[in-house]
């Protein structure tokens, strides 16, 4: 299977402003996506989809191709994911690259491992899915059996959309959330079919020591610490 990794890095960031150049741990926050990237075994040829100048030769000083600058209308604040990925595939398959799936990995996830994308990408390939999603336990509290919407006239109405909830904690199904890392998707299913997930969506869980998605300024706070964290094991591992 041929998969085309894809990060996508747009200058225009709001919350953290810069954040995909900013210094993580001493580097640029760019290059822990391109580090992960490059060491899987899965992917066949990954690329750096942005707008901007700066962010593009930061790019390729961690080692990533930087084949085209994305165009200004691809790069807004609400561009959704699907159209950035359909511009970076047409852009290849113009030029007579042919890939089966695409694999997301946004910068803003820097603590993936390579085995989390290879994980991702046989699970797609092995269970015939059209998209694999890294995801993360949702807490007993917030699973959608003990959450509730308010209807207009003030009422509460469970998520779920039954009439009662589930009475015990023991019997919640278990509800995940999408945790950003790893998305990967078949070519046929973006293109063809217009879409991002399709309708075989698989999770693949991620270990909660290594989920930060950078967005808030607290978010880049907690990302140093697992960082250190992360560091400081390895550290103690070699020694031993």
């Amino acid at each position: 299977m041929r998969v085309l990794g894809l990060v996508p890095a747009r200058g225009g960031s709001k919350g953290i402003p810069h954040k995909n150049i900013r210094l993580l741990g001493g580097k640029p926050l760019l290059c822990y996506t391109a580090q992960a990237a490059q060491a899987a075994r899965r992917l066949t040829r990954t690329i750096l989809s942005t707008d901007d100048e700066e962010i593009a030769a930061v790019g390729r000083a961690c080692g990533l191709t930087v084949p085209f600058l994305r165009p200004a209308r691809l790069a807004q604040d609400d561009t959704p994911t699907l159209p950035v990925v359909q511009h970076a595939l047409a852009w290849v398959e113009a030029r007579g690259e042919h890939y089966d799936a695409v694999c997301l990995l946004q910068p803003t996830c820097p603590l993936r491992r390579p085995d989390d994308i290879d994980a991702c990408i046989e699970r797609l390939e092995q269970e015939g899915a059209d998209s694999v999603v890294s995801v993360l336990s949702v807490p007993a509290k917030y699973n959608p059996h003990w959450v509730y919407f308010e209807d207009q006239q003030g009422r509460l109405r469970l998520s779920t959309g039954v009439a009662t909830p589930v009475p015990r904690r023991q019997d919640l199904p278990p509800a995940f959330h999408r945790e950003g890392s790893v998305y990967v998707t078949r070519r046929d299913v973006v293109v063809e079919k217009n879409s991002f997930y399709g309708e075989r969506i698989v999770g693949y869980r991620m270990d909660p020591a290594r989920s930060v998605n950078l967005d808030l300024p607290a978010d880049w706070t907690r990302a140093e610490a697992l960082l250190r964290e992360i560091q400081g094991f390895v550290d103690e591992h070699d020694e031993r």
